[in-house]
């Protein structure tokens, strides 16, 4: 990993670097990408199945609710319970989301509300293939269910036609009856545009490669997205001179693991602290199967960073915007109040971001990653609302008010604005 002075004079620059040749990697996907949607929305399910087999070996659309039962018979009766722990956590805080609606009379009588009616569809994105989250299946669609979505649909790669049997235990905990053995671009196109197999969504949400969200992007507008990027992860982590290195090192590793493009960031105040976490990184990664993922991720994203100044370092969680902060050090508080842009924020040493991935907190995993929580947030029930105004205008109300808004139409040149409402006063 890159150790940093922050106090060097070109500091600001290499980290603006770093932080957009990675922002950048994502958008050279979309060529490859339109032409997989493209492809999908013209020759729908056999398109499909053509990259399922190139990308998954896979030829499986919709998996037999026998094979889907057969495969969660199999797993391990501790990880049932485990999930099931998750989801009553996650269902608990996520219910505390829900919205009241608004209205009122004013004293013309007009009657105003502003109505929250849950989406119609949505699909919910997993990863799968060669590794499994069912987390993710618990993540994304415990909020739809507390929004009242009345059709969830899932989309999650299966490799040769296997499925995680983690993944569907917690699909069929999460009720979901329309399960696809499908991922990548061409998921994605199949969810938005509809196949032979598969009815279109009102919208998509849930976390996936590079590909998976600019494949999201790709097709937003013809349905809905999440309001943030959620790509691959990232961590920032501030610690002192009392932080265990050995703990510093596997919180890295632990979001390293997850994909090359990952982005571990580790910021300090003492040097040894840096050095030593630094050696234990070395140490650990022998002893993680998936090293290989883990170490290109640390060589090419990760960055330890010495900066003895409190408010420079904000100025860097700012600047990073990261979707994991993790602050272990002793006077978090003073922090906390300077810190306007981090998708999730950890406070003192216990708080390790690997319990909020799994959702033991009750807080939500699906966050704004390359900098997106400069203007976004995590996942919540409000992902899966839509508002809806409704206008009840009385006689008496639009006698008084409407002369005003004649007067706007007017300044503004929309005579047809104004005649509509004058038609209704007789005039």
């Amino acid at each position: 990993m890159k150790v940093l002075y922050a106090k060097n004079k070109n500091f600001d620059q290499f980290l603006n670097n770093l932080l957009y040749k990675r922002k950048n990697k994502f958008r050279s996907n979309y060529i490859s990408v339109t032409n997989i949607i493209k492809d999908v929305k013209k020759n729908g399910d056999k398109a499909l199945i053509k990259y399922e087999k190139k990308f998954n070996k896979n030829k499986i659309i919709t998996p037999s609710s026998q094979k889907i039962k057969d495969t969660i018979k199999s797993l391990d009766r501790k990880v049932k319970k485990a999930i099931d722990a998750a989801y009553n956590r996650i269902y608990k805080f996520h219910s505390l989301q829900k919205f009241k609606d608004i209205s009122y009379i004013d004293k013309y009588q007009n009657k105003v509300k502003y109505k929250y009616v849950p989406l119609e569809s949505v699909a919910i994105y997993v990863p799968g293939s060669k590794v499994s989250y069912p987390s993710s299946v618990l993540m994304n669609t415990i909020p739809a269910i507390v929004a009242g979505v009345k059709r969830i649909v899932m989309i999650n790669p299966g490799y040769k036609g296997k499925q995680n049997a983690a993944v569907l235990y917690a699909a069929k905990k999460c009720k979901i009856k329309e399960i696809y053995s499908i991922g990548g671009p061409s998921a994605i196109a199949a969810v938005a545009y509809g196949t032979k197999s598969i009815k279109p969504v009102n919208k998509i949400v849930g976390p996936g490669n590079s590909y998976v969200a600019s494949a999201k992007k790709e097709v937003f507008g013809d349905i809905g997205i999440e309001s943030m990027t959620a790509g691959p992860s990232e961590v920032l982590v501030v610690c002192d001179n009392k932080s265990n290195p050995e703990w510093l090192a596997s919180d890295l590793i632990a979001q390293a693991e997850h994909d090359f493009l990952a982005q571990c960031i580790l910021i300090s105040k003492d040097k040894n602290i840096l050095e030593k976490t630094k050696y234990e990184i070395f140490k650990q990664l022998k002893d993680i199967p998936r090293s290989s993922i883990a170490k290109k991720s640390l060589m090419t994203n990760g960055l330890l960073i010495y900066e003895n100044s409190e408010n420079k370092i904000v100025e860097i969680i700012n600047k990073v915007s990261p979707e994991h902060l993790e602050l272990n050090i002793k006077n978090y508080k003073s922090l906390i109040p300077k810190i306007k842009n981090a998708g999730s924020i950890c406070l003192g040493k216990y708080a390790v971001m690997a319990m909020t991935d799994y959702g033991v907190p009750g807080t939500n995993h699906v966050l704004p990653t390359n900098m997106t929580s400069k203007y976004s947030s995590g996942l919540s029930v409000s992902e899966f609302i839509k508002k809806i105004s409704y206008i009840n205008l009385s006689k008496k109300g639009i006698e008084t008010l409407g002369p005003s808004v004649i007067t706007l139409a007017t300044n503004e040149g929309l005579d047809g604005h104004a005649k509509s409402i004058k038609k209704r006063l007789g005039e």
